[in-house]
């Protein structure tokens, strides 16, 4: 059994979380905001990163430099359409995105959209968990490993487990927080 892969996949789970949760407004502009903007360029979608640069000039304003000045227009679109509420200004080949105050509401939103995230995240989680038990009991049942051995593995995994999740619902409270904050 090897417990460095079953910690390694539980990694990925968080790290995945953290990019979710970068992606969220939060009142404050930042890089990862634009994270899920997807561009019709060159007879196919990509990435905004793959056709520009985003950066962070003022708290509540992001700078989208386009590389190519023809792109320009599908860019703003992109912007615009990927339901973040944000607003393009296009200045030549850069674009200003202004970031509004968030409403009430609208921060309710995005704190159950967090949770939704995290929950995702922890049903991962448990599935790695599952698959490491799985795999565990199958080495006991094959005679690999003695029974002191798979109830020590179990621990272990169960405890790898166990502390995964609460980093998860500490990265859950901060956004939270974060996000409710004024």
């Amino acid at each position: 059994m090897d417990l460095d892969n079953v910690k390694q996949r539980m990694e990925g789970a968080i790290e995945a979380l953290q990019r979710e949760f970068a992606g969220l407004r939060t009142g404050r502009a930042s890089v990862g905001m634009l994270e899920p903007v997807v561009v019709e360029a060159y007879g196919g979608t990509m990435p905004l990163k793959q056709v520009a640069t985003v950066s962070v000039p003022e708290p509540r304003l992001l700078s989208v430099q386009v590389w190519d000045r023809g792109m320009v227009k599908a860019v703003e679109k992109a912007i615009r359409e990927a339901g973040l509420g944000l607003n393009p200004q296009p200045e030549g080949a850069v674009i200003r995105v202004p970031v509004p105050d968030l409403s009430q509401e609208r921060r309710q939103e995005l704190v159950k959209v967090a949770g939704k995230y995290t929950e995702s995240a922890r049903i991962a989680v448990r599935n790695v968990r599952r698959d490491a038990m799985d795999d565990v009991k199958k080495q006991q049942k094959n005679g690999e490993i003695s029974e002191d051995e798979l109830k020590s593995l179990s621990d272990k995994i169960q405890q790898l487990t166990d502390t995964t999740i609460k980093r998860m619902d500490e990265s859950l409270a901060k956004k939270e927080k974060e996000i409710t904050t004024l």
